[in-house]
């Protein structure tokens, strides 16, 4: 697909837009204060696959923890504030890489012009973000309703406030909760901006609905060519939003790299335990970076023959598998060591291509 090229924006030691590749974004749920849990979490979170990562600045004392946390990581650190203009500058001031801020709730315009006094001092980019549930008053009667038009109007509007005042090293985001609305007010910026857009679907919801809506609406922005990061808003564990978004990226043809696990959906034929196999699997790749797809099936009839189309498989039988390469069977292994098997081929195979 042809990718929209958008402004570069530097962000710590990422680049965003500009054609540069989709970076992945996630949110920590520590209490910021707490150094050292937010480390920890940002840590997994890096080693999953996020390239930037964003915390909640509700106090002072989690603005100045940011200058801690930033000495223990190596991604960007975005800092997240509502509502008062000094946490915005207390946390470019110990350090964030970025803030997100919207402009509209910030409080006047002189505050705002405070807030981009310091970034514009630090060169920080600032993140304009606006979300259906934050929509002006003023909008919702003009549009009759939170809609996709509305979300846009505001959005650029609180851009050009911050463009007047003499600053362009922004990112947008507009969020809704609304799939369709959200897919549409994209459509309608990207053709009216070259700023860099975070994209994600706000409030999504837990891990089954919420990746469901991410998937949907993400895939259907992306694959026009919109975007620059995402992010897959999950209630849940934060390590899960990483691996959503690298597999949307993955099936977009967006992102290559890491190993793509596909399984059977079980029948009556199945002889083994797939379900707790395939996330085994799963969780067990995670950390092997091989370009390669695994096949993860459930009986020996049709485990070879499904499993063709990818480079290596497993299928379960009674008691024992097969290890399967190239859709040809490899050798049989006890069902007790089939995982093992499969990670000690996968481990080898990375010697073989380093």
């Amino acid at each position: 697909m042809t990718r929209k090229i958008t402004k570069k924006v530097q962000i710590g030691n990422v680049v965003v837009g500009g054609g540069s590749p989709i970076k992945i974004q996630s949110m920590t749920n520590t209490k910021t204060e707490d150094v050292k849990a937010t480390v920890a979490q940002i840590k997994k979170l890096e080693a999953a696959g996020c390239d930037i990562i964003r915390c909640a600045v509700p106090t002072m004392e989690a603005a100045q923890a940011l200058k801690k946390i930033k000495k223990e990581i190596s991604i960007p650190l975005v800092a997240d504030i509502h509502f008062d203009y000094k946490l915005a500058i207390a946390a470019m001031e110990n350090g964030a890489d970025k803030i997100r801020i919207n402009p509209g709730n910030i409080g006047s315009k002189e505050r705002v012009k405070a807030v981009v006094a310091v970034a514009k001092e630090r060169n920080i980019p600032i993140r304009v973000g606006v979300n259906s549930g934050s929509l002006e008053k003023e909008l919702i009667e003009k549009y009759h309703g939170v809609t996709a038009e509305g979300i846009v109007e505001s959005a650029l509007d609180k851009v050009k406030w911050i463009e007047d005042m003499g600053y362009d090293n922004l990112v947008i985001s507009i969020k809704s909760s609304d799939v369709l609305m959200c897919v549409k007010a994209h459509e309608l910026i990207s053709k009216q901006t070259d700023y860099p857009l975070h994209v994600g679907i706000t409030e999504s919801g837990t891990l089954i609905s919420g990746n469901i809506k991410s998937s949907i609406g993400l895939g259907l922005i992306l694959s026009q060519g919109i975007g620059d990061t995402i992010r897959v808003s999950l209630t849940g564990d934060p390590l899960e939003e990483i691996k959503s978004a690298k597999i949307i990226l993955r099936t977009l043809g967006l992102r290559k790299g890491g190993i793509e696990v596909v399984s059977c959906p079980t029948c009556g034929r199945t002889k083994i335990d797939l379900i707790s196999l395939a996330n085994q699997v799963e969780n067990m790749v995670a950390d092997i970076p091989l370009d390669l797809k695994v096949a993860v099936m459930g009986c020996v009839v049709n485990g070879p023959g499904e499993a063709k189309e990818a480079d290596i498989g497993i299928a379960g039988g009674v008691g024992e598998g097969l290890l399967i390469k190239h859709g040809e069977i490899y050798k049989k292994v006890p069902e007790n060591e089939l995982l093992g098997a499969l990670r000690e081929e996968l481990l080898n195979w990375k010697e073989e291509v380093e």
